[in-house]
Parts: C-alpha cells; sequence; structure tokens
C-alpha cells in the first residue's frame, strides 16, 4: 500500500490517482484553489440565484439537500441568508434510533434558518433485507439510504418543480474519487462510488421488489433536464471545519457531551445515528492493509464494488 507523500491518503481509496510525485489528486485540488478567482466564484453563484429566484412554483426558489449536520447549516445559510432565496429543505432519515444531537440538529436546522423540511422515511422491511444483501456482497450495508440521499433530491425537485437544486461538496474532486472534476454541476454525483448502481437483479429476492427500488433509480432523462442540481463548493472555498464551528455558533450539537466515540479524529462529522460508525469501521477492511490479523473475524471474503478488488479479511484464532 502506499499513501500520499503529502497526506494519510492511501492508495486503496477508490478512484484515487497519484502523480509522479506521489501527491494525490485530493492534494492537487486543493492547491489549485489558490489560483481560483474565489470573487468571480461568488458573483457567479450570485447570477445563479438571480436566474432562478421567483421560478419555482409554491414560493420556494431552491431546494437544498440536508441531514442536518454541520455542512446542511452552512449550505443553507449560505443560500438563504446570505443568496436571499426562499429555499426548501429535503431529507432522507435512515430509520436508525437518532442520537440526541442528531435530534437538536435536524430541529435547529428548520427553526434558525426558518426552512420547512421534507424528509423520507424509507421502507424499513426493504431496507433491512438490503442492508443485509449488501453488507455481505459488497460490504456496504449503508447503501440503501446513501442511495436514497443521492436520487431522492432529484426526485423531489422534479417533482416540486424546482430547478435549482444545491449539495455541499464535490466528494471525488475535493477528496479524490471517480470522476474527480472540477465542475459546479451535480448531475454525475450519483456515479461517484458512494452510492453507485447496483443491478437491480442482485437486490430482488422474496422481500425485495422492483417496486422497492423505485426511488433508488434516477429520474427520466426528461426530469433530469428539467433540473440543475449543483455543489456549493464550486462556489465557495469548501471547508468542512470551518463549517463546523459556524454550524455550532447556531446551535449545532456535537457529541461532545452525549458520547466518547472512541478511535475518531473528532466528533462532529455524521452524528445523527451509530449505524454510519459500522459504515467507517469497514473502511478498513476493505481497503486497509491486507492480511492484518488484528480484525479478529470468522474468515470471510468482502468484494468491493468501488475497486473492483477482492479482499480477504482476518481469521480466528
Amino acid at each position: 500500500m502506499k499513501y500520499c507523500t503529502r497526506c494519510v491518503m492511501p492508495d486503496t481509496r477508490p478512484g484515487i490517482v497519484f502523480d509522479e510525485e506521489g501527491v494525490c489528486s485530493a492534494c492537487r485540488a486543493y492547491e489549485r484553489r489558490k489560483q481560483i478567482n474565489w470573487e468571480k466564484r461568488y458573483e457567479e453563484l450570485k447570477a445563479l440565484c438571480d436566474k432562478h429566484r421567483n421560478k419555482g412554483p409554491y414560493g420556494y426558489d431552491c431546494m437544498i439537500a440536508v441531514s442536518g449536520g454541520k455542512d446542511s447549516h452552512f449550505q443553507t445559510h449560505v443560500m438563504k441568508e446570505r443568496m436571499g432565496m426562499n429555499p426548501i429543505l429535503v431529507s432522507v432519515e435512515d430509520n436508525f434510533p437518532m442520537t440526541e444531537a442528531g435530534k437538536n440538529n435536524i430541529r435547529n436546522i428548520s427553526e434558525t434558518f426558518g426552512c420547512e423540511i421534507i424528509a423520507i422515511k424509507p421502507n424499513i422491511r426493504a431496507q433491512k433485507r438490503l442492508m443485509r444483501t449488501m453488507f455481505e456482497k459488497y460490504g456496504k450495508p449503508t447503501w440503501y439510504i446513501d442511495r436514497l440521499i443521492y436520487t431522492y433530491p432529484l426526485h423531489m425537485a422534479a417533482k416540486f418543480k424546482i430547478p435549482l437544486l444545491v449539495y455541499g461538496e464535490n466528494i471525488s474532486y475535493e477528496y479524490g474519487g471517480h470522476g474527480a472534476v472540477e465542475t459546479p454541476s451535480a448531475r454525475e454525483q450519483i456515479s461517484n462510488g458512494v452510492a453507485a448502481d447496483i443491478s437491480v437483479d442482485e437486490l430482488l429476492d422474496d422481500v425485495v421488489s422492483t417496486k422497492d427500488l423505485t426511488l433508488c433509480q434516477p429520474p427520466t432523462e426528461e426530469e433530469m433536464n428539467s433540473i440543475e442540481p449543483v455543489y456549493l463548493s464550486y462556489f465557495l472555498p469548501w471547508n468542512s471545519y470551518s463549517n463546523y464551528l459556524f454550524a455550532k455558533s447556531t446551535g449545532f450539537h456535537d457529541l461532545t457531551h452525549e458520547w466518547d466515540r472512541t478511535h475518531n479524529v473528532e466528533n462532529f462529522d455524521q452524528v445523527d445515528s451509530r449505524a454510519y460508525t459500522v459504515h467507517y469501521w469497514m473502511k478498513y477492511p476493505k481497503f486497509g492493509p491486507s492480511g492484518s490479523n488484528r480484525l479478529r473475524l470468522p474468515f470471510c471474503t468482502l468484494w468491493s464494488h468501488d475497486s473492483r478488488r477482492s479482499y480477504r479479511i482476518g481469521k480466528t484464532t
């Protein structure tokens, strides 16, 4: 395994690219920020908002995909308080018991910024089966929720006829991954590897039917052409820690007074529920050093859909 000569990113991250100096694409993307005219980009954001202002029905100017997290707070602040837009927010629940911080944060984002939130509570029976299927096949137990997080806002923007749909950062470009192109358009986000499409045939069984997977599929081409999904990170120098500090100043809660999340370098990212700690952990057997004996798991093989590689992980001793 190789690591970026400037950061700790390993070459097992799906889609990451290293140059001849051993520097990863994420570090190079960060370097290029110095060459960007951010004042011009900010004016582009203003022009984009003016283009869509007062164009949507029901009095909404744009739609924002949110979780209630630190970045969601910042996105809503920028669009409503800086740009003067009237957004409606859409969110996906994960059906797991929320942390107290998570309960506070989704409520806080609505109360602080005065926004309506439309949330979907996924089919619990289908979710249980799909989580097991995706865990056993690909080591991706949260795929169903992750997929909905990407596809559901697209469907809602098309159905509400609100063209401007706002996401946070371009994950592939900011952190390195498949399709790492600097662009304001988020049309290709559903192909970035986090929740890449899985053949329906692999997911169907006596519990899950095609009807259960309807919202996991992207909208039709005609519907996609009616909306303009964008990354806010294209227009502003994105900084998750700064977003956290801002969100905290508005009432966002981290896990400081609730849960000692050991082996994490922070306590403010993805704090809504405990489910994503499994998602974090699975990255180690999938993309960590091969042949590790530290996992103490029964022998098994996980095939990573992201990297198209197989990893044998652990052995009971």
